[in-house]
Formats: C-alpha cells, structure tokens, sequence
C-alpha cells in the first residue's frame, strides 16, 4: 500500500514538473517570437541595402564599390518607431504610406517612357526668390545643354522651389514644401523629378528624414548609409555660400614645388569648431588627445555660438590659445593629411577645402556616404578612419609610403577640378550621373571618371571603345591612324590661279593624306567639276549645303573617316613637307592641337580682364586653324559639348570660331597646344599706286574691327567657361638638323628652311 502512495505522489510530482517544463517552453518560445518579430520591424524601417553591402560587419567586411569598409552600430534606432507596435490600424496605415519612399529605385519609382526623346531636363518658372546657393544651382540648369523648354519632351524634371535648407532655425527655411511641391503641375508623386537638398533636420539631433521628396531624387549633402536609396539617391558635397558659381581655383598641385617632396611640413591638420555638447561633440571634444604641436596639429575652439562660456570647460581656454597660434590657410596647405571630422551633420566643410588644397583627406565621420560615390573612387583618393578609434589614425597616415601620397594626392587634384570646384561642376556631375542610369546603353565606365580628363569631356554618344578618344591612347598602349582628312576652308570665288587650288595640290601631295573636303561658303556656286584639278590624286568632296556659319568648320562629318583632321584656310602659304612634319608630330600628341600660326593672350591688370593678342612673342597659348591638325573628336565635342549661346557668338560675329576650338581643347586637356617650325612668309602689301595703298588702309581698317570683335568673343568665352582654360607655352617643335650648317640634302623635310617668293 505504501509503495502505491509513493509511486502515485512521485507520478504525479513528475507530470507537475512536466508541465511547469513545458509552460516555461511555451512562455520562452512567445517571447522570443515576439522579440524576432520586433527585431525584424526594426530592420524593414533600414535602407535595403545593395547586394554586398553588409551594415553590421567590421572593418574587413564589404562595402560598396569606391567605398572604404567600415563598420557602425545596428541598434542606433531601436526605439525610434517604437509607436509601430500600436493596434491602431489607421496609424499602420499612414506609417506604411509614409515609408513606401523609402523603398524607391530607378525600377519602381521613374517613368523611363518619360526618356524616350533622350535625357532632357525641365526647369519649372521661377514664381518667388530662393536663397543665393539655391539660385546658383538653378542657373547652372538654366545653362545646361540639356534644359528644354517643353515639359511634354521633359525626361526629369527641377521644382524651382528651395528645398536646399530644411532647417526650421535657418533664415534661408522654407516651410512647407512638401504642400507646394504636390501643387506643381507634373508632380505625379515627385516621379522624375530631382530635388537638392543641403541641410535637413535642426537642432538637437540634426534628423535626415525628408518625407516631402515622395518618389523623386534626392540630391543632398551629409548624406548617411543609413538613408540613401542607392542606385536613386545622389550625395553631393557640402559646399559653402561663397562656392564660385563657375571657374573656381585649381588645385594647389600645379608645378613641381608642390608635388616633390610628397611630405608637406606637417603631417595630419585640423583647425575648426568645438562642440560643447550635442550631436558632433564626441569626436571634435577628444582631438587634443593625438595634438603634439609638431607634426599633428589638430585645434579646436570652443568660442562660437551664443553662450559658450556657460558651457565651457577647463580646456577651451587651453585649446582657444593653441587655436589663435596656427593660420588656418597656411595650415592647410602645408599639410599632408587633413582630418575631415564630422560637424552638426555628417559632411563638413573642410571636406572640399582638403581637396583644393591637395591635402589627403581622412575621414572621421562613421556612416557619412561621400560625395558621387557611385562614380569616384574614394579609394584612390581620401583615407579612412573610425570615430571610435582615434587613437589609431596617427599610426595609420604614418604608414603610408610617400609613392602612395603623391598618387593620392594626383588623383585628388584631378576629382577637385573636374566634380567639385564650382556649382557648375558639382551639378553638371549631378545631372550626368542621374544620366547614366536613364540611358543605360551610354553608361560611362570607371576609368572615365576617374582618370584624365575626367568623364564631363568624354561623351559616351560617341564611341564605347577607349581607343577612339585622344585622351586614352597612351593608357592602352594604342596609336592613331596614320592618315589625315583635310579640310579646307573656302570663302572666295575661284579662278584658274586661285590659292584654294595651289593648298589642294600642295595638300594632295602628302603621303599621308586620305581625303579632301572642300567646305564651301561663298555667296557664289563653286565651279563645276571640270573647271578643278583633276590630278589630285585622293577623293575630294566639296560640301555647300552644311555650311552656314564659322561653326560648320568643325562639323563632324562622316566623310572624315581617320581620326587626324587637318584644318586649313584657302589662302595658307604652306608646303607639302610642313604638311607631313605636322602630320608627324601630332601622331606624338594626339589629345592636342599641333600647328602653325599661334596666338596668345595675357591678364590686363589695368583693365582686370583677359586680352587676347597676336603679337610674336617667346608665348603662346592658341593654334590657330588655319593650319592645324587635331582629333576628329574635338569637332563632336564642339557640337556636342558647348551651350548653344556660346556658339551663337561667333555667328553674331562671324568670327573667334578658332578661339572657341582652343578653349574646347584646352579645357579637356588642361595642356597646352604644340606649335611647328614655320617659314618667316611674311610679304608687305605693294604701296607704289594710290589704289594699292587705298585698299592696304581698307584692310588695316577691316582687321582692326575683327580684332575688336575677336577682343569681345575672348571676354564672352571666358565668362561662359567661367575661367580661363588657356595654358601658355614656351616649347615649339623643329624638324631635325633644322638651321644646322649641313647641307640640304641630308634633311628630310628641306622645303621647311626656304622662304617664300
């Protein structure tokens, strides 16, 4: 009987605790389920991020192309839409609605049938003012080669509303954007449309969140990993009311001083503000610790802002004496690194400040997307370090090897001048960018944008194959054609004696001459077939209908089929062997135009303008194209490249269209032109009878206005160039054993020292 009580009592403990066993389970396995499912409301409110980009992996985990790896906490937001665990269905709604932008790419949220008439942008009509940086980007669009003044044509679309500053505490605010940017007439959710935006949230968090962008592109500086919508979004660089509109100062690596030694005097550089408290504090409060006064300087000043002083602490007056010993400018420039911590919001300043200077920027601003990431290679350029470990950031410049330092600092001059020296650049990259997404079959590959001359001058609508571009034939180990199209220039009526048929016969002569185009612009027919030479030699092709105006003479025409064009005025006094010597000295330097007369120009100080000139002198700085040979590329770049308005000058003129090729050139070399030995031709007009001497003063009279004219086409380029891209030079090519006393025989090109009759 015992025994039963026993076994009984010990079932029925045993089946107790089996159910307290199982209970326990069930209770953990809810929890746990509910915590998964919390988890996993926290994540779907993350950015999606691209295939290979891991958030939660260390400093060897991957990263985005042009990226650094880095790693940042998960968790930073757990609480923040802690009010999504709500019942209430309506708030789940409107949550959902509101975060439907957040999932947007190119696939889901832009209409490419909106593209198919090519990549035309629409500028809406300025209704009220906008604050000066918004207004410097809206006239960069005003400018563009792609504005269009039809919506329906319109493949994007720029509100002329100022969504640039969305900080409430700003004087520069716009309230309520998101109300008048739906109020545009081709709004459709902001599908197509591209906003700009510099600053977002205020103080005291500084919040990113700009729900009024709805399915359009943003285009924002301190952009974070966290927000952008890769492969949609665009991070730009933060820049400064005062940024030059245009033009803008090249970078300091500019003569051999600069470049060698690659050390500067001090090694790693920072002069900026102090946060007290608040976001940005962290990182800038610690910096004293790695400052040595030596070869590190790093300054803070805690003396900005209202109030300081009742948050002060007993450093800020230690760091506000160390900061007034160092000139920030001077500091910059003789640094080799230059430390870019995070400011208020992620991007700084002092970003594009390190660029202009050629000073090695290492980022201190953990989540921070750089600028045009989806093109530049960062890599190549700036250095990487974590807020959290500053301690390691002087070791780690340290170890960087001076061959790498200049490398870095090569390719950071070439980034600078190219994507961010003025408004213009940085918008102009925007628009290409968001481009190569819509025109897909005209994507620009990596070396376009990150190698000279920089991917704005090299236009995929002409060619996908490296080799057929001047600028990468070195790169690739490869050489032009070993042909030239002339191309002759006609504007005068023609007899049997006339100087366009001597520069065709001296022309045709050339070895290396496959085809001559004969653009006729007279108020008169050109002669009939029969009345030319027929003994030539090479097809020549006369063209009358495509010739309107100066800029016709660098039509692309497909009848040039060699990549050498050979440009000449019908009354050029040359010989066939200067032909081939310039023929062969441009096959050494195909990216530049190589030539006979020059011309240069210089900075009047008097007047505080550029002047353009042609007197003899040991300079010059323009080729002029009466004759000169160059890329075939450059006459689609012209057509191509340039704003109608400026092209519309040398019709207003009918002149300066040789200038404005020197400008295009230089502009997409930054090098200068290459000038050839030339016979002194020069023959002084016969004066002996009253009739010759009245027409040699009509012909002074003639030039004198042109040149005027030429004056005020130089002024009007330099102020659409917003710079002056003309490089002078010093350098001129001779033929071999040119002047030596030897005899004439033993020289290849002899018709080069004889002079004219």
């Amino acid at each position: 009987m015992q025994f039963k009580k026993r076994l009984l009592t010990l079932s029925l403990m045993s089946g107790s605790l089996a159910l307290l066993t199982y209970l326990i389970y069930v209770h953990g396995f809810l929890a746990a389920g509910s915590e998964e499912s919390n988890a996993h409301k926290r994540s779907t409110v993350r950015l999606e991020m691209p295939e290979g980009r891991q958030m939660g992996g260390g400093l060897g985990g991957n990263g985005p192309p042009g990226s650094n790896q880095r790693s940042f906490l998960l968790d930073d937001l757990a609480g923040v839409f802690a009010q999504d665990s709500h019942p209430n269905v309506r708030n789940r709604s409107q949550w959902e609605t509101a975060q439907d932008w957040r999932k947007c790419h190119m696939e889901t949220c832009f209409d490419f049938d909106r593209c198919k008439k090519g990549f035309k942008v629409y500028l809406y009509p300025r209704v009220v003012p906008v604050s000066a940086p918004y207004a410097k980007i809206l006239s960069v669009i005003e400018r563009s080669r792609y504005l269009t003044a039809n919506p329906h044509e319109a493949c994007v679309f720029i509100p002329s509303i100022d969504t640039l500053d969305q900080d409430v505490l700003s004087k520069d605010y716009v309230p309520d954007v998101g109300t008048k940017l739906q109020a545009l007439p081709y709004w459709n959710g902001g599908r197509n449309h591209i906003m700009f935006n510099q600053y977002s949230g205020t103080w005291p968090d500084y919040g990113e969140e700009l729900k009024f962008i709805e399915q359009g592109i943003l285009v924002k500086s301190s952009m974070s990993i966290d927000w952008i919508r890769y492969g949609f979004d665009v991070s730009m660089p933060l820049f400064a009311k005062n940024h030059p509109q245009s033009g803008g100062e090249m970078g300091y690596l500019h003569n051999a001083s600069n470049s060698i030694p690659s050390i500067r005097q001090y090694l790693l550089a920072f002069k900026g503000k102090r946060y007290l408290n608040g976001v940005g504090s962290d990182t800038r409060n610690i910096l004293y610790h790695i400052h040595n006064a030596n070869d590190i300087v790093l300054l803070t000043t805690c003396k900005h802002g209202k109030g300081w002083e009742k948050l002060a602490d007993e450093r800020c007056y230690i760091d506000n004496e160390e900061y007034d010993k160092f000139d920030y400018q001077k500091l910059l420039y003789n640094s080799t690194f230059c430390l870019v911590p995070r400011g208020r919001r992620l991007g700084s300043f002092r970003f594009l400040e390190s660029l202009q200077a050629t000073c090695i920027p290492v980022m201190l601003s953990n989540s921070y997307e750089l600028p045009f990431s989806e093109v530049i290679d960062w890599n190549k350029i700036a250095i990487w370090g974590d807020e959290r470990l500053l301690f390691q950031v002087p070791p780690m410049v340290r170890s960087i090897p001076q061959s790498k330092i200049l490398a870095l600092r090569q390719q950071n001059q070439l980034v600078w001048e190219t994507y961010f020296r003025s408004v213009d650049n940085i918008i102009n990259t925007v628009l290409e960018i968001v481009k190569n997404r819509v025109a897909r079959h005209l994507v620009r590959p990596t070396y376009h944008w990150n190698s000279v001359p920089g991917a704005h001058v090299v236009l995929p609508e002409w060619s996908d194959i490296p080799n057929n571009f001047p600028f990468y034939y070195k790169t690739f180990g490869e050489t032009p054609g070993d042909h030239f199209t002339a191309v002759i220039y006609a504007t005068s009526a023609v007899t049997a004696s006339s100087p366009l048929f001597r520069v065709l016969k001296v022309v045709a002569k050339s070895q290396y001459c496959q085809k001559i185009i004969v653009l006729w612009n007279c108020d008169v027919p050109p002669p009939p077939p029969s009345k030319w030479p027929t003994d030539l030699g090479v097809p020549v092709r006369v063209k009358t209908r495509d010739v309107h105006s100066l800029n016709s003479r660098f039509l692309p025409f497909k009848e040039i089929e060699t990549d050498a064009v050979f440009n000449f005025d019908e009354d050029v006094l040359l010989t066939t062997d200067e032909v081939d010597f310039a023929f062969g000295v441009w096959l050494e330097f195909a990216d530049r135009i190589v030539g006979y007369p020059a011309r240069t120009h210089y900075w009047d100080e008097a007047l505080a303008k550029w002047i353009y000139s042609s007197k003899w002198t040991n300079q010059f700085s323009m080729i002029l194209p009466s004759a000169a040979i160059y890329h075939k590329y450059y006459n689609y770049l012209y057509h191509n490249f340039l704003n109608p308005l400026v092209m519309s000058k040398v019709d207003e003129t009918n002149n300066c269209e040789d200038i404005l090729m020197n400008f295009v050139v230089a502009h997409a070399t930054r090098l200068p032109p290459i000038k050839l030995t030339q016979r002194k031709a020069h023959k002084p007009p016969d004066q002996g009878t009253p009739a010759a001497a009245a027409a040699a003063t009509k012909a002074v009279e003639t030039d004198q206005v042109r040149f005027q004219q030429r004056q005020e086409c130089f002024e009007a380029f330099v102020e659409s160039f917003g710079y002056m891209p003309l490089i002078h030079s010093s350098m001129r090519m001779d033929t071999m054993l040119y002047k030596d006393p030897v005899s004439n025989m033993r020289k290849k090109y002899r018709q080069i020292e004889t002079v004219n009759s």
